[in-house]
């Protein structure tokens, strides 16, 4: 049996929105900016395609930049509001566990001048609103704090945050990548001033992804060139990637939700089963899709590799740092010791996870444990 327990870091794209793309590439493949019929077709594609996240999301369709995905809209939120308000203030406020697109552009600005400040979170990844009150100040211009965590799966109050920032007069931004369709969404009710999307995370296209900018603020362009995406961000638009992104926001649903979150507390509630196991982020906070647990005695790239051999699919942190030996910051971050994070593994289900493969990994991940803490000396024989 072959599982795949790694949607945190790409999704299968759903079938009917890959036959919207193909269908872009082979019959409406005009250039949006074409003023031929070719062109107005692509173009209704496009606008369809705002139109239907822009809903989701309870925005205004002309409050939808398309982008190469959720890195892009994160730099692009955050360089080019901060630069256009630096006559307001240089101070930025963000937290420890946000993912790299976010924490590497914040460095970036620190070494052009930019003051940020990095919030604590607590043992199940949430940030403290006093916390955030007391890091304000008069030259604070932008909060930044991701709406649902990577790894953890940890779901922040982001509407009690907007409320803070909006009344304060800051702008706030939330990095939306992973709980786009599997937690509600409403920019307005939550006084979201600019959110980050992918179309990757959602069983959409790779490749493109979507900035919310509300229509009352101004930014400047991260891409110079054409007056594409309201003169926001220049460049042919890939209308294949909008269309796929929007069919698949469209096929979200509400059944599919509760069906994850059922298999997700199964998982959970059989791996604490096992010895020496502790469940990492927020239980009742919690995406539904989202399994982070720590195996004392157990290297977590090890127990990777074994279920990998069983033909399933998991992660040892984020996708994007997948390849380092470091612990992960997010983790550290929530508390654990090196020794500890080193053996947590990251599970994430997706609308297509079944009961018969989550039982099958309940199985191969109990064994594979086992077998590897008889032959580790840390384990007291």
């Amino acid at each position: 049996m072959r599982v795949y327990l790694d949607n945190g870091a790409t999704t299968k794209v759903d079938e009917e929105a890959a036959k919207v793309v193909s269908e872009c590439f082979s019959k409406n493949y005009g250039n949006a900016s074409s003023l031929h019929e070719f062109g107005r077709e692509a173009k209704e594609i496009l606008e369809n395609a705002r139109e239907v996240i822009a809903a989701k999301i309870n925005a205004e369709p002309s409050e939808i930049i398309f982008t190469s995905g959720g890195t892009e809209s994160d730099n692009l939120a955050i360089q080019e509001t901060a630069y256009p308000n630096r006559d307001k203030g240089n101070h930025i406020i963000t937290t420890k566990i946000e993912h790299p697109a976010v924490l590497e552009t914040c460095k970036f600005l620190e070494k052009d001048g930019f003051k940020v400040t990095y919030l604590d979170v607590d043992e199940d990844g949430l940030i403290e609103l006093e916390q955030l009150k007391k890091a304000i100040n008069e030259k604070t211009i932008l909060v930044s704090v991701m709406h649902a965590n990577n790894e953890i799966g940890t779901i922040q109050p982001i509407a009690e945050i907007g409320k803070i920032c909006r009344e304060k007069g800051i702008y706030f931004h939330t990095d939306a990548v992973q709980s786009f369709t599997k937690t509600p969404i409403d920019v307005k009710k939550q006084n979201i001033d600019l959110a980050s999307f992918s179309g990757h995370k959602v069983h959409g296209p790779k490749g493109v992804g979507v900035l919310y900018i509300r229509k009352s603020i101004k930014i400047h362009s991260l891409m110079h060139g054409g007056h594409q995406e309201s003169g926001k961000r220049a460049g042919t638009e890939n209308v294949p990637g909008a269309a796929g992104f929007a069919k698949a926001v469209e096929l979200s649903n509400e059944n599919d939700i509760n069906r994850m979150q059922e298999l997700r507390d199964r998982l959970i509630d059989s791996l604490l089963e096992i010895p020496d196991t502790i469940l990492n982020g927020s239980k009742e906070k919690r995406l539904c899709n989202n399994v982070n647990i720590s195996f004392s005695f157990v290297e977590g790239e090890s127990l990777l590799m074994k279920l990998d051999d069983k033909g399933i699919a998991v992660s040892t942190g984020s996708a994007c740092s997948s390849q380092s030996l470091d612990p992960s910051h997010v983790l550290l971050a929530i508390g654990l010791k090196h020794e500890i994070a080193h053996g947590s593994i990251r599970f994430t289900l997706s609308k297509y996870t079944t009961q018969e493969e989550i039982d099958y990994v309940i199985e191969s991940v109990k064994k594979a444990v086992e077998e590897l803490r008889e032959v580790s000396p840390l384990v007291k024989k």
